[in-house]
């Protein structure tokens, strides 16, 4: 009996730890720094808010993968000097308020 409850637990951990790809991020962290670099550009780009580049048809990310690889691109593009556990929070923060990839 202890060792189904403990197999129980560790699949429901590992369940978890596929829901959240970026769990070592700070969102909070991550929305302080897309306020504070992201939205001018993109509202420029796609009006509003800006918000519409990660809801749009067509958008360019399909993953969590894909969503570290354009931050990162970001970053180096537009010389931010993000370290990687930055690039990770900016990550949690979109990937829950607008992404919401589990792997």
């Amino acid at each position: 009996m202890k060792s189904l409850c403990l197999l129980a637990g560790l699949l429901l951990v590992n369940s978890y730890a596929l829901a959240e790809p970026f769990k070592t991020g700070d969102a909070s962290a991550g929305k302080a720094l897309v306020e504070k670099n992201c939205i001018s550009c993109h509202a420029s780009s796609f009006g509003g808010d800006g918000s519409a580049i990660y809801t749009r048809d067509y958008r360019k990310v399909k993953s969590a993968k894909g969503l570290v690889a354009q931050i990162r691109n970001c970053n180096t593009m537009l010389d931010l000097k993000w370290f990687e556990d930055e690039e990770l929070n900016v990550a949690k923060y979109l990937n829950q308020t607008y992404y919401k990839f589990t792997e």
